[in-house]
């Protein structure tokens, strides 16, 4: 069994509804075990989940140009797995969200990049075209990510937003995240 550990922090819900999407894509692929870990409670137990699994995906909000505080602290807490390279060769992927259609999201990717890097892993982009119509809620990677998903919410309730074509691509994103470490674990 592949197993796929989607770890995110979410302030107000919708991150924590793109974190359901990814999960739900991964879920997906016949052979993989996908999870949700809210790095808020992160224990001895979720660490050692994150230890066995195939795959972990980063997701936060982005907040004044950079992922959440929170999530900050769960990847500084990650330096004592960094030491003895216990995520080494692990697949790896990042999504966000932000009330902007900027935001500048592409700060928050590219620190799960980095922090990803920093851990010998492995990070599988979108592998999406940018949309037809870009910025149409109901477009696949609407927003033209190449790095992760990056997804934007209204500042309406979670059950409202984000829109259906980022959800969609946070789907598409959590199963080709499956089916890539499914495939290098082969």
């Amino acid at each position: 069994m592949t197993t796929l550990v989607v770890a995110y922090h979410s302030g107000y819900g919708h991150t924590k509804r793109v974190a359901d999407a990814v999960r739900e894509g991964a879920a997906s692929v016949p052979g993989v075990q996908a999870a949700l870990l809210d790095v808020t409670q992160a224990g001895d137990a979720q660490w050692a989940e994150l230890a066995a699994a195939d795959a972990i995906v980063f997701g936060a909000p982005t907040y004044m140009g950079g992922a959440s505080g929170d999530f900050k602290k769960f990847a500084d807490a990650s330096a004592k797995v960094w030491f003895s390279q216990g995520w080494k060769d692990k697949v790896a992927g990042g999504f966000t969200c932000s009330q902007n259609m900027s935001g500048d999201k592409y700060s928050t990717l590219m620190y799960f990049v980095t922090l990803a890097m920093q851990h010998g892993m492995v990070w599988v982009g979108t592998g999406m075209m940018p949309p037809r119509q870009p910025g149409h809620p109901d477009e696949l990677n609407r927003l033209g990510s190449s790095i992760g998903v990056m997804a934007q919410a209204d500042n309406v309730p979670p059950e409202q937003s984000p829109p259906k074509g980022d959800l969609d691509t946070a789907r598409a994103y959590g199963k080709r995240l499956a089916e890539k470490t499914r495939a290098l674990r082969r």
